[in-house]
């Protein structure tokens, strides 16, 4: 009987259902599901299913009624071939070691799929940061980074925002770092304010890629964007950006999923001023002119586009036959599962994988690292323009594997990356 490994590295017997798995589960299967087309490659192919290194931190803080709370904090770093670890830092009380692990995993895919030259990292802390007071998140981020300081660095490994985490958090960061080295250090982590080394366009860069590929792939099935119906789950930067894009290209905008709830109409929302909306009251609730659906109906939305950009495992084996949407594109990381992307496949659902669909983010965050080490900042417009050029061709480059192969395009999106990461892998040769 094939098994794979847990976090612990126990097996976990492969007649479970892969929905069951969990997030590094499921990335052993996308892995497994690549190893016939690496070639000689293949030899090195355990390298991906061994995170290079994870560091545990318990992160003690004081809070303000004087009392000690103790969190658990993550930093992984999957793959380093290629160059430093890449890869946010999620606060949320659902963080998982598994979680983390996957999610580092799927940023040396992603990074290698749109060839810059990072590898692999995730960060995270078990915490309801909206259970915190503003003091009490500063400390446990400035603890957090200390703890795990002696691993990240501009030429290490760079944290950048994720779930709950902003350009504020990365300024603490960032200062926390600089202090303990005793110099300024803007590139250790990217994603800051603009005022310490930040770049433009980056808040807008994740969303914008969703769209880029999301147009790209459309011309190639012969999907219109103008007229298109999308729904929209996740209403951040992400999901939010991505359906201003879209709505701007002429689709409508018919239905938005997020943490307060489910809103739908026919005709299409509002865009602008739902943004606005969300800005003030922090969710899609109660927002006029718009009907109210119960969260599951979601999944059985008439749409031609379906954007899940919230959290992972979103689409399984229970809902992906109800879908009716032509294409998916993955603005969250790691939201559909192995039994969802199987049943999809067979209902000619064309499905955009978060690791080429929502790269734009980590690309923008590599443009910030450059202009960080040179101290010359480019414009918006050029920022834009490079990012638009990146994601073009590298949704060409798996698009064509894709074809050749006649595999779906996240398995194909793994060929491009794993060749390369272990073609990395392979030059260096193993030390000592």
């Amino acid at each position: 009987m094939s098994q794979v490994l847990n976090p612990y590295g126990h097996t976990i017997p492969s007649y479970l259902e892969s929905d069951n798995l969990g997030p590094w589960g499921i990335y052993l299967q996308q892995v497994d599901r690549v190893i016939p087309y690496l070639g000689d490659l293949a030899r090195w192919a355990e390298t991906l299913k061994r995170p290079k290194r994870i560091l545990v931190v318990d992160v003690p803080i004081q809070l303000d009624n004087g009392t000690v709370a103790h969190f658990e904090g993550y930093r992984v770093q999957h793959n380093t071939s290629r160059g430093p670890g890449k890869g946010g830092v999620r606060f949320h009380q659902d963080v998982t070691l598994s979680e983390v692990m996957a999610l580092s995993a799927w940023m040396s895919i992603k990074n290698a799929a749109v060839n810059v030259p990072y590898g692999g990292a995730k960060g995270g802390v078990r915490v309801d940061p909206k259970t915190l007071s503003r003091g009490e998140l500063e400390r446990m981020t400035r603890r957090y980074t200390s703890e795990i300081g002696i691993i990240i660095g501009p030429n290490k490994d760079i944290p950048a925002p994720d779930v709950n985490t902003n350009e504020q958090i990365m300024a603490w960061m960032m200062d926390t770092y600089s202090m303990n080295e005793g110099s300024t250090s803007t590139g250790v982590v990217t994603g800051k304010p603009l005022d310490l080394g930040g770049s433009l366009g980056r808040r807008e860069a994740t969303g914008r890629g969703v769209f880029t590929v999301g147009a790209e792939a459309a011309t190639h099935i012969g999907l219109e964007i103008d007229g298109s119906k999308i729904a929209v789950q996740g209403f951040g930067n992400v999901g939010g950006i991505a359906a201003r894009l879209f709505s701007q290209a002429g689709a409508l905008i018919v239905a938005v999923q997020d943490h307060g709830g489910t809103i739908y109409r026919e005709n299409g929302l509002d865009v602008p001023a739902l943004l606005a909306h969300v800005a003030t009251h922090g969710s899609v609730a109660g927002f006029p002119q718009a009907e109210v659906l119960a969260d599951d109906v979601f999944w059985d939305v008439d749409c031609d586009i379906l954007i899940p950009a919230a959290l992972e495992q979103q689409i399984t084996a229970a809902n992906a036959g109800r879908i009716r949407a032509r294409m998916i594109i993955e603005g969250a990381n790691g939201p559909t599962t192995p039994q969802a992307d199987d049943i999809l496949k067979e209902r000619n659902v064309l499905v955009l994988p978060d690791v080429i669909a929502n790269a734009g983010g980590v690309t923008v965050s590599y443009f910030e690292w450059v202009q960080d080490f040179s101290s010359y900042f480019w414009s918006e417009e050029e920022i834009n323009a490079r990012l638009v050029h990146i994601m073009k061709e590298a949704f060409a480059g798996v698009w064509h594997v894709a074809q050749h192969h006649k595999v779906s395009l996240r398995t194909a999106t793994f060929i491009v990356a794993c060749k390369r990461i272990l073609h990395a892998r392979e030059l260096r040769g193993l030390y000592p």
